[in-house]
């Protein structure tokens, strides 16, 4: 079978950074026919310059990188600097990139890529906020249909928000960009925060990690070094989620996820639950499904599956 082709769509952030090197680093899955970034965990000119380290640090120096959205389509920018430090990247020591970005905006990329490939054989693999996908949708809805699938990372249900008591990050940061990807009837498999708290980088994980020896493998174990005290503190737990590699590897392995096709809404008026994604995963309502939403990963199959595609870096 062909490599599934895919365009990222990212804003880095340690845990996106870890998702784009197990893209890089399986070519007979995974085509990556560009990198967009988006303005998310930290501000558009971090994330694009982040993606290109990134890519580096692959030595995958041939893949296209755009900038796409500076901000959200209809409200003020929330980063995550908190979490993720003032560059995004903070732990490793990772020099500024040689590469440079793509001409043209992400969006024009994403529309433009989707007309000239086959009909519905690009998956779009957004990592953070769904504005750049939302505008292409926008921009040229003839595009929608043409679009294979959307395997994204946000939302959650059982374990309800972790920027605010009822929301996820990459959902909170533009509800209206993931209403309007939520509504566009493509088939969606949500990857929520259900998910990659099950996703755990525990301390022999870590130590796997830097084991390899190579850049990448040491990087990966330097940047969970750092951003795991924030989910420590959090939510007491033995180690960080990493959330955004759960889509790289749901696309390779997809035999490692469980979950269910259900409906999924977005909260976008209600300044108490703003960006919540409202999932029917009791079929309480008679609202028909339009994403599968993911509950359950084989953890130690995931882990196996990374380290070993890391290790080819």
């Amino acid at each position: 079978m062909s490599a599934r082709k895919i365009i990222i769509d990212t804003d880095p952030g340690q845990d996106d950074a870890v998702a784009i090197l197990l893209a890089l680093a399986s070519p007979e899955d995974l085509d990556v026919l560009g990198i967009t970034a988006v303005a998310g965990n930290v501000p558009l000119d971090l994330t694009s310059k982040n993606a290109l380290i990134v890519c580096e640090l692959a030595g995958k120096v041939d893949v296209p990188v755009y900038a796409g959205c500076d901000r959200p389509m209809a409200r003020e920018l929330v980063t995550a600097e908190h979490v993720h430090g003032k560059s995004g990247l903070d732990g490793p020591n990772l020099p500024d990139p040689e590469m440079t970005l793509s001409d043209g905006h992400a969006v024009d990329f994403i529309i433009e890529t989707l007309r000239k490939e086959d009909p519905r054989t690009v998956t779009l693999c957004p990592l953070g906020p769904l504005t750049n996908i939302a505008t292409a949708f926008q921009r040229a809805p003839d595009v929608i249909e043409r679009v294979q699938q959307i395997v994204l990372m946000g939302g959650a249900y059982f374990e309800v928000g972790n920027i605010t008591p009822t929301a996820e990050f990459n959902i909170y940061v533009d509800p209206q960009a993931a209403d309007i990807v939520f509504k566009s009837g493509i088939d969606i498999v949500v990857i929520p925060l259900d998910v990659t708290h099950k996703a755990l980088v525990t301390q022999p994980r870590n130590d796997a990690f830097r084991a390899l020896g190579n850049a990448a493998g040491i990087a990966v174990a330097e940047m969970t070094d750092f951003f795991e005290r924030f989910d420590k503190e959090k939510y007491g737990s033995t180690g960080a989620p990493l959330h955004d590699p759960c889509v790289t590897a749901y696309l390779i392995k997809p035999e490692l996820f469980s979950g269910r096709h259900i409906n999924v809404e977005i909260e976008t008026q209600s300044p108490l639950t703003m960006g919540m994604t409202v999932a029917d995963w009791w079929g309480v309502t008679d609202r028909p499904p339009n994403a599968t939403f993911i509950g359950d990963v084989d953890s130690d199959g995931f882990f196996a599956l990374l380290t070993d595609r890391l290790g080819r870096l």
